[in-house]
Protein backbone atom coordinates (compact mmCIF):
# COMPACT_ATOMS: atom_id res chain seq x y z
CA UNK A 1 0.00 0.00 0.00
CA UNK A 2 1.27 3.13 -0.77
CA UNK A 3 1.12 5.96 1.90
CA UNK A 4 0.37 9.62 1.02
CA UNK A 5 3.06 12.03 2.38
CA UNK A 6 1.83 13.00 5.08
CA UNK A 7 1.31 9.33 6.57
CA UNK A 8 4.62 8.30 5.84
CA UNK A 9 5.91 11.68 7.72
CA UNK A 10 3.24 10.62 10.60
CA UNK A 11 5.23 6.76 10.45
CA UNK A 12 8.75 8.61 10.90
CA UNK A 13 7.75 10.59 13.62
CA UNK A 14 7.88 7.68 15.93
CA UNK A 15 10.78 5.73 14.11
CA UNK A 16 13.36 8.51 15.17
CA UNK A 17 14.63 9.62 18.03
CA UNK A 18 14.18 13.16 19.46
CA UNK A 19 17.09 15.82 19.02
CA UNK A 20 19.57 15.01 20.69
CA UNK A 21 21.74 18.55 20.36
CA UNK A 22 24.07 18.97 23.30
CA UNK A 23 24.33 22.22 23.04
CA UNK A 24 22.76 25.27 19.82
CA UNK A 25 24.27 24.54 17.04
CA UNK A 26 26.11 27.81 14.80
CA UNK A 27 22.35 28.70 13.20
CA UNK A 28 20.84 28.56 16.19
CA UNK A 29 23.39 30.97 17.98
CA UNK A 30 22.66 33.06 15.27
CA UNK A 31 19.07 32.91 16.13
CA UNK A 32 19.19 33.90 19.55
CA UNK A 33 21.74 36.70 19.04
CA UNK A 34 19.54 38.23 16.43
CA UNK A 35 16.08 38.04 18.72
CA UNK A 36 17.85 39.41 21.63
CA UNK A 37 19.36 42.70 18.78
CA UNK A 38 15.66 42.94 17.76
CA UNK A 39 13.68 42.83 20.71
CA UNK A 40 12.99 46.54 21.58
CA UNK A 41 12.13 46.81 17.56
CA UNK A 42 9.28 44.14 18.53
CA UNK A 43 8.16 45.85 21.91
CA UNK A 44 7.67 49.21 19.91
CA UNK A 45 6.22 47.16 17.21
CA UNK A 46 3.63 45.45 19.77
CA UNK A 47 3.02 48.86 21.24
CA UNK A 48 1.80 50.67 17.91
CA UNK A 49 -0.16 47.51 17.23
CA UNK A 50 -1.99 47.26 20.85
CA UNK A 51 -2.72 51.48 20.45
CA UNK A 52 -5.03 50.84 17.04
CA UNK A 53 -8.29 49.64 18.03
CA UNK A 54 -9.08 46.46 16.08
CA UNK A 55 -12.61 45.43 17.96
CA UNK A 56 -13.97 42.62 15.43
CA UNK A 57 -16.32 44.42 13.92
CA UNK A 58 -13.98 47.83 13.85
CA UNK A 59 -12.94 46.51 10.04
CA UNK A 60 -10.63 49.70 9.74
CA UNK A 61 -9.07 48.49 12.64
CA UNK A 62 -8.72 45.74 11.79
CA UNK A 63 -7.20 46.10 8.47
CA UNK A 64 -4.94 48.83 9.85
CA UNK A 65 -3.18 46.69 12.02
CA UNK A 66 -3.00 43.62 9.02
CA UNK A 67 -1.48 46.60 6.69
CA UNK A 68 1.14 47.49 10.23
CA UNK A 69 2.02 43.28 10.21
CA UNK A 70 2.34 43.24 6.11
CA UNK A 71 5.22 45.93 6.11
CA UNK A 72 6.78 43.83 8.38
CA UNK A 73 6.34 40.55 6.51
CA UNK A 74 7.08 42.75 3.49
CA UNK A 75 10.70 43.35 4.40
CA UNK A 76 11.34 39.90 5.40
CA UNK A 77 10.87 38.66 1.94
CA UNK A 78 7.37 37.14 2.13
CA UNK A 79 4.55 37.58 -0.42
CA UNK A 80 2.02 39.15 1.68
CA UNK A 81 -2.05 40.01 0.75
CA UNK A 82 -4.99 41.53 2.76
CA UNK A 83 -7.98 39.61 1.42
CA UNK A 84 -11.35 40.85 1.89
CA UNK A 85 -14.17 39.57 4.41
CA UNK A 86 -17.14 40.86 2.70
CA UNK A 87 -18.53 36.83 1.83
CA UNK A 88 -18.72 36.67 5.34
CA UNK A 89 -19.14 40.01 6.91
CA UNK A 90 -15.64 40.50 8.69
CA UNK A 91 -12.65 43.00 7.74
CA UNK A 92 -10.46 40.24 5.93
CA UNK A 93 -7.22 38.15 6.49
CA UNK A 94 -3.66 38.67 6.23
CA UNK A 95 -2.25 35.85 4.59
CA UNK A 96 1.53 35.57 4.30
CA UNK A 97 4.08 33.00 2.41
CA UNK A 98 7.40 32.04 1.70
CA UNK A 99 8.49 29.34 -0.46
CA UNK A 100 11.87 27.62 0.54
CA UNK A 101 12.77 24.37 -0.76
CA UNK A 102 11.20 21.24 -0.97
CA UNK A 103 10.75 19.71 2.46
CA UNK A 104 8.84 20.55 5.66
CA UNK A 105 5.73 22.77 5.50
CA UNK A 106 4.44 24.98 8.43
CA UNK A 107 1.52 27.07 9.01
CA UNK A 108 1.72 29.94 11.35
CA UNK A 109 -1.39 30.94 12.88
CA UNK A 110 -2.22 34.33 14.35
CA UNK A 111 -4.97 36.98 14.66
CA UNK A 112 -5.38 40.59 14.28
CA UNK A 113 -8.62 41.64 15.97
CA UNK A 114 -9.33 41.57 19.79
CA UNK A 115 -12.46 41.84 21.99
CA UNK A 116 -12.32 45.14 22.96
CA UNK A 117 -14.71 47.11 20.19
CA UNK A 118 -14.75 51.05 19.45
CA UNK A 119 -16.93 51.43 22.74
CA UNK A 120 -14.87 49.33 24.94
CA UNK A 121 -13.50 51.79 27.67
CA UNK A 122 -10.17 49.84 27.40
CA UNK A 123 -8.37 51.54 24.05
CA UNK A 124 -4.93 52.18 24.95
CA UNK A 125 -1.67 50.90 26.58
CA UNK A 126 0.17 51.59 30.21
CA UNK A 127 3.15 49.83 32.00
CA UNK A 128 2.12 48.31 34.95
CA UNK A 129 5.64 47.80 35.96
CA UNK A 130 9.26 47.59 34.06
CA UNK A 131 7.65 44.89 32.22
CA UNK A 132 4.18 44.76 32.39
CA UNK A 133 1.95 46.02 30.01
CA UNK A 134 -1.45 46.58 30.31
CA UNK A 135 -3.18 47.08 26.95
CA UNK A 136 -6.27 45.61 24.28
CA UNK A 137 -5.03 42.34 22.99
CA UNK A 138 -1.63 42.18 24.22
CA UNK A 139 -1.94 38.44 25.37
CA UNK A 140 -4.86 37.86 22.98
CA UNK A 141 -2.89 38.08 19.99
CA UNK A 142 -1.00 40.79 19.32
CA UNK A 143 1.60 39.85 21.36
CA UNK A 144 2.28 36.77 19.59
CA UNK A 145 2.09 38.26 16.08
CA UNK A 146 5.16 40.11 17.41
CA UNK A 147 6.69 37.17 18.39
CA UNK A 148 5.75 35.38 14.98
CA UNK A 149 7.11 38.32 13.04
CA UNK A 150 10.53 37.94 15.45
CA UNK A 151 11.13 34.60 14.72
CA UNK A 152 10.75 35.30 11.19
CA UNK A 153 13.85 37.73 11.21
CA UNK A 154 16.01 35.43 13.39
CA UNK A 155 15.76 32.77 11.05
CA UNK A 156 16.54 35.51 8.01
CA UNK A 157 19.66 37.05 9.70
CA UNK A 158 20.52 33.31 10.62
CA UNK A 159 20.40 32.72 7.08
CA UNK A 160 18.42 29.86 7.44
CA UNK A 161 15.03 31.54 6.21
CA UNK A 162 15.44 30.75 2.44
CA UNK A 163 15.34 27.08 2.71
CA UNK A 164 12.14 26.93 4.56
CA UNK A 165 8.73 26.85 2.95
CA UNK A 166 6.17 29.00 5.81
CA UNK A 167 2.58 30.01 5.27
CA UNK A 168 1.67 32.93 7.72
CA UNK A 169 -2.71 33.16 8.45
CA UNK A 170 -3.63 36.05 10.94
CA UNK A 171 -6.81 36.34 10.89
CA UNK A 172 -9.61 38.88 10.98
CA UNK A 173 -12.27 37.45 12.82
CA UNK A 174 -10.85 34.78 15.34
CA UNK A 175 -12.68 36.68 18.27
CA UNK A 176 -16.27 36.85 16.40
CA UNK A 177 -16.37 34.57 13.65
CA UNK A 178 -17.55 35.43 10.98
CA UNK A 179 -20.47 34.09 8.98
CA UNK A 180 -20.59 31.37 6.77
CA UNK A 181 -17.99 30.29 9.18
CA UNK A 182 -16.94 28.02 5.99
CA UNK A 183 -15.66 31.05 4.09
CA UNK A 184 -14.69 32.91 7.09
CA UNK A 185 -11.94 30.00 7.96
CA UNK A 186 -11.33 29.25 4.65
CA UNK A 187 -7.57 30.87 4.09
CA UNK A 188 -6.82 29.04 7.57
CA UNK A 189 -8.16 25.48 6.25
CA UNK A 190 -6.55 25.73 3.19
CA UNK A 191 -3.14 26.61 4.79
CA UNK A 192 -3.85 23.40 6.76
CA UNK A 193 -4.54 21.38 3.77
CA UNK A 194 -1.06 22.59 1.92
CA UNK A 195 0.91 22.38 5.83
CA UNK A 196 2.85 19.32 7.61
CA UNK A 197 3.07 20.96 11.26
CA UNK A 198 0.97 24.02 12.20
CA UNK A 199 1.78 26.54 15.44
CA UNK A 200 -0.50 28.73 16.92
CA UNK A 201 0.75 31.62 18.66
CA UNK A 202 -2.07 32.31 20.97
CA UNK A 203 -1.46 32.61 24.62
CA UNK A 204 -2.19 29.77 25.91
CA UNK A 205 -3.23 29.75 29.54
CA UNK A 206 -0.76 32.62 30.39
CA UNK A 207 2.44 30.25 32.10
CA UNK A 208 5.34 30.28 29.44
CA UNK A 209 6.48 27.21 31.07
CA UNK A 210 2.81 25.50 29.47
CA UNK A 211 1.73 24.99 25.46
CA UNK A 212 -1.50 24.01 24.51
CA UNK A 213 -1.39 20.43 22.51
CA UNK A 214 -5.39 20.33 23.16
CA UNK A 215 -8.23 22.48 22.69
CA UNK A 216 -11.67 21.33 23.39
CA UNK A 217 -14.05 22.54 20.79
CA UNK A 218 -17.52 24.42 21.10
CA UNK A 219 -20.83 24.86 19.44
CA UNK A 220 -24.19 25.02 20.59
CA UNK A 221 -27.56 23.44 21.14
CA UNK A 222 -30.82 24.48 21.42
CA UNK A 223 -34.02 22.54 22.91
CA UNK A 224 -37.42 23.05 22.17
CA UNK A 225 -39.88 21.45 24.51
CA UNK A 226 -43.68 21.73 24.07
CA UNK A 227 -46.50 20.54 26.55
CA UNK A 228 -50.48 20.89 26.42
CA UNK A 229 -51.98 24.30 27.66
CA UNK A 230 -54.63 23.88 30.47
CA UNK A 231 -55.79 25.23 34.23
CA UNK A 232 -53.06 24.65 36.25
CA UNK A 233 -55.83 22.89 38.29
CA UNK A 234 -55.23 19.58 35.85
CA UNK A 235 -51.80 19.55 35.86
CA UNK A 236 -50.72 15.85 35.95
CA UNK A 237 -53.84 14.07 34.60
CA UNK A 238 -53.83 11.46 31.71
CA UNK A 239 -54.94 14.50 29.19
CA UNK A 240 -52.74 17.50 30.14
CA UNK A 241 -49.55 15.88 31.60
CA UNK A 242 -46.88 18.05 33.15
CA UNK A 243 -46.41 20.81 31.15
CA UNK A 244 -43.14 22.20 28.85
CA UNK A 245 -41.45 23.75 32.28
CA UNK A 246 -41.01 20.54 33.77
CA UNK A 247 -40.31 18.86 30.47
CA UNK A 248 -37.52 20.90 30.25
CA UNK A 249 -36.17 20.79 33.54
CA UNK A 250 -36.07 16.65 33.57
CA UNK A 251 -33.86 16.80 30.46
CA UNK A 252 -31.61 19.08 31.82
CA UNK A 253 -31.24 17.42 35.12
CA UNK A 254 -30.82 13.88 32.76
CA UNK A 255 -27.92 15.64 30.88
CA UNK A 256 -26.06 17.15 34.17
CA UNK A 257 -26.64 13.85 36.04
CA UNK A 258 -25.50 11.61 33.11
CA UNK A 259 -22.81 13.68 31.39
CA UNK A 260 -21.52 16.36 33.89
CA UNK A 261 -18.87 13.67 35.49
CA UNK A 262 -16.98 13.08 32.13
CA UNK A 263 -13.93 14.42 32.22
CA UNK A 264 -13.27 17.53 29.74
CA UNK A 265 -16.67 17.71 28.40
CA UNK A 266 -19.00 20.68 29.36
CA UNK A 267 -22.60 21.64 28.21
CA UNK A 268 -24.14 25.35 29.44
CA UNK A 269 -27.44 26.29 29.15
CA UNK A 270 -26.90 29.66 28.40
CA UNK A 271 -30.71 30.99 29.07
CA UNK A 272 -34.08 29.04 29.34
CA UNK A 273 -37.66 30.67 28.34
CA UNK A 274 -41.07 28.90 28.97
CA UNK A 275 -44.50 29.85 28.90
CA UNK A 276 -48.04 29.81 27.01
CA UNK A 277 -45.86 31.59 24.66
CA UNK A 278 -42.61 31.61 23.76
CA UNK A 279 -40.61 35.03 20.77
CA UNK A 280 -37.06 34.15 20.32
CA UNK A 281 -34.46 37.22 19.41
CA UNK A 282 -33.33 36.43 15.61
CA UNK A 283 -29.79 36.04 16.37
CA UNK A 284 -30.70 33.73 18.90
CA UNK A 285 -29.61 35.81 21.85
CA UNK A 286 -33.01 35.72 23.74
CA UNK A 287 -36.22 36.63 24.05
CA UNK A 288 -39.37 36.70 26.09
CA UNK A 289 -42.34 34.44 27.74
CA UNK A 290 -45.86 35.00 28.40
CA UNK A 291 -47.35 33.15 30.83
CA UNK A 292 -49.58 32.72 33.86
CA UNK A 293 -49.22 31.29 37.36
CA UNK A 294 -52.47 29.04 36.73
CA UNK A 295 -51.88 27.81 32.73
CA UNK A 296 -49.27 24.88 32.60
CA UNK A 297 -47.01 26.10 30.25
CA UNK A 298 -47.06 25.21 26.46
CA UNK A 299 -43.64 25.93 24.78
CA UNK A 300 -40.15 26.15 26.97
CA UNK A 301 -37.40 27.03 25.25
CA UNK A 302 -33.10 26.80 26.01
CA UNK A 303 -30.01 27.72 24.45
CA UNK A 304 -26.67 26.16 25.21
CA UNK A 305 -22.97 25.53 24.12
CA UNK A 306 -21.37 21.93 24.51
CA UNK A 307 -17.32 22.17 24.68
CA UNK A 308 -15.75 18.39 23.61
CA UNK A 309 -11.84 17.85 23.63
CA UNK A 310 -12.11 15.46 20.80
CA UNK A 311 -15.39 14.36 17.91
CA UNK A 312 -15.55 11.01 19.58
CA UNK A 313 -16.30 12.36 22.37
CA UNK A 314 -18.61 14.73 21.33
CA UNK A 315 -20.67 12.37 18.97
CA UNK A 316 -21.12 10.01 22.42
CA UNK A 317 -22.36 13.36 24.37
CA UNK A 318 -24.65 14.07 21.11
CA UNK A 319 -26.05 10.83 21.37
CA UNK A 320 -26.81 10.31 25.24
CA UNK A 321 -28.20 13.84 24.84
CA UNK A 322 -30.78 12.70 22.33
CA UNK A 323 -32.00 9.73 23.85
CA UNK A 324 -32.71 11.62 27.00
CA UNK A 325 -34.87 13.71 24.99
CA UNK A 326 -36.72 11.11 23.33
CA UNK A 327 -37.89 9.94 27.53
CA UNK A 328 -40.57 12.57 27.72
CA UNK A 329 -42.59 13.02 30.67
CA UNK A 330 -46.63 12.41 29.79
CA UNK A 331 -48.24 14.65 26.90
CA UNK A 332 -45.24 16.42 26.25
CA UNK A 333 -42.56 16.53 23.12
CA UNK A 334 -38.97 17.95 22.88
CA UNK A 335 -36.91 18.51 20.27
CA UNK A 336 -33.14 18.89 19.85
CA UNK A 337 -31.16 20.31 17.30
CA UNK A 338 -26.92 21.04 17.57
CA UNK A 339 -25.36 23.71 15.44
CA UNK A 340 -21.95 22.27 14.52
CA UNK A 341 -20.86 26.09 13.21
CA UNK A 342 -19.20 26.32 15.80
CA UNK A 343 -15.17 25.77 16.61
CA UNK A 344 -14.01 21.91 16.09
CA UNK A 345 -11.89 20.57 18.86
CA UNK A 346 -8.28 19.57 18.76
CA UNK A 347 -7.57 16.38 20.02
CA UNK A 348 -4.67 15.29 21.92
CA UNK A 349 -3.12 13.51 18.92
CA UNK A 350 0.49 11.61 19.08
CA UNK A 351 2.00 14.11 16.98
CA UNK A 352 0.99 16.99 18.84
CA UNK A 353 2.74 15.19 22.32
CA UNK A 354 5.86 14.31 19.90
CA UNK A 355 5.93 18.01 18.92
CA UNK A 356 6.11 19.24 22.98
CA UNK A 357 8.66 16.73 23.48
CA UNK A 358 10.62 18.91 20.69
CA UNK A 359 9.41 22.15 21.93
CA UNK A 360 10.78 21.01 25.83
CA UNK A 361 13.47 19.78 24.39
CA UNK A 362 14.69 23.44 23.07
CA UNK A 363 13.67 25.18 26.03
CA UNK A 364 15.96 23.76 27.88
CA UNK A 365 18.63 23.45 25.63
CA UNK A 366 18.09 27.62 25.45
CA UNK A 367 18.25 27.27 29.07
CA UNK A 368 14.66 28.12 29.89
CA UNK A 369 13.43 24.93 31.32
CA UNK A 370 10.91 21.98 30.87
CA UNK A 371 7.45 22.87 29.03
CA UNK A 372 4.79 21.15 30.22
CA UNK A 373 0.76 20.51 28.11
CA UNK A 374 -1.79 22.51 28.64
CA UNK A 375 -4.69 20.99 30.75
CA UNK A 376 -7.80 21.70 27.84
CA UNK A 377 -10.39 22.66 30.51
CA UNK A 378 -7.94 25.92 30.71
CA UNK A 379 -7.61 26.65 27.15
CA UNK A 380 -10.65 27.99 24.78
CA UNK A 381 -11.49 27.75 21.06
CA UNK A 382 -9.15 29.10 18.93
CA UNK A 383 -8.32 29.11 15.08
CA UNK A 384 -5.27 26.15 15.45
CA UNK A 385 -8.72 23.65 15.55
CA UNK A 386 -9.72 24.41 12.55
CA UNK A 387 -6.05 22.09 11.53
CA UNK A 388 -7.73 19.39 13.25
CA UNK A 389 -7.32 16.32 10.84
CA UNK A 390 -5.24 18.18 8.00
CA UNK A 391 -1.63 18.40 10.01
CA UNK A 392 -0.46 15.27 11.67
CA UNK A 393 1.44 17.78 14.41
CA UNK A 394 0.03 21.04 15.90
CA UNK A 395 0.07 22.90 18.50
CA UNK A 396 -0.87 26.40 20.40
CA UNK A 397 0.23 28.99 23.21
CA UNK A 398 3.34 29.89 21.32
CA UNK A 399 2.23 33.68 21.97
CA UNK A 400 3.37 35.78 24.48
CA UNK A 401 1.98 34.84 28.11
CA UNK A 402 -0.30 37.34 30.32
CA UNK A 403 -3.08 37.46 32.13
CA UNK A 404 -6.55 38.53 32.20
CA UNK A 405 -7.15 38.18 28.67
CA UNK A 406 -10.81 39.36 27.10
CA UNK A 407 -11.06 41.86 30.64
CA UNK A 408 -10.11 45.86 30.49
CA UNK A 409 -7.35 44.87 33.11
CA UNK A 410 -5.44 42.44 30.21
CA UNK A 411 -1.51 42.36 30.49
CA UNK A 412 1.40 41.03 28.68
CA UNK A 413 5.14 40.38 30.81
CA UNK A 414 7.18 41.42 27.87
CA UNK A 415 9.81 39.99 29.07
CA UNK A 416 8.88 36.82 27.25
CA UNK A 417 8.64 37.96 23.61
CA UNK A 418 12.21 37.18 22.98
CA UNK A 419 11.83 33.83 24.76
CA UNK A 420 9.12 32.92 22.87
CA UNK A 421 10.39 34.14 19.83
CA UNK A 422 13.72 31.83 20.32
CA UNK A 423 11.78 29.07 21.47
CA UNK A 424 9.38 29.10 18.42
CA UNK A 425 11.87 29.71 15.55
CA UNK A 426 14.58 27.13 16.64
CA UNK A 427 11.85 24.53 16.75
CA UNK A 428 11.28 25.69 12.86
CA UNK A 429 14.95 25.21 12.31
CA UNK A 430 14.98 21.72 14.13
CA UNK A 431 12.27 20.55 12.44
CA UNK A 432 12.81 21.72 8.91
CA UNK A 433 16.54 20.09 8.83
CA UNK A 434 15.09 17.14 9.99
CA UNK A 435 15.27 14.19 7.80
CA UNK A 436 11.59 13.03 8.24
CA UNK A 437 10.40 15.99 6.18
CA UNK A 438 13.30 15.32 3.58
CA UNK A 439 10.90 14.49 0.18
Amino acid sequence: MKLSVKATLFFLIFSIPLFSFAQLNKAEKKIVKSVDKHTQESLDLLEKAVNINSGTMNFEGVRKVGELFKKELDELGFETRLTSGEAFGRAGHLVATHEGKPGLKLLLIGHLDTVFELDSPFQGSSMENDSIMKAPGVADMKGGDVVIILAMRALKEAGVLDDMSIEIVMTGDEEKSGDPIELSKKDLVDGAKRADVALGFENGDGNPETIVISRRGSSSWKLEVSGNAAHSSQIFTDKVGTGAIYEASRILNEFYRQLSAEENLTFNPGFILGGTSVDMEEDGTGGSAFGKTNVVAQKAVVRGDIRAVSLDQLDRAKDIMNKIVTENYPETGAKLSFDDGGYPPLAPADGNKKLLEYYTKISEDLGFGKVYAVNPRNAGAADISFTAGHVEMAVDGLGLSGADDHTVNETGNLNMVSRQAKRAAILMYRLSKNSMFKK
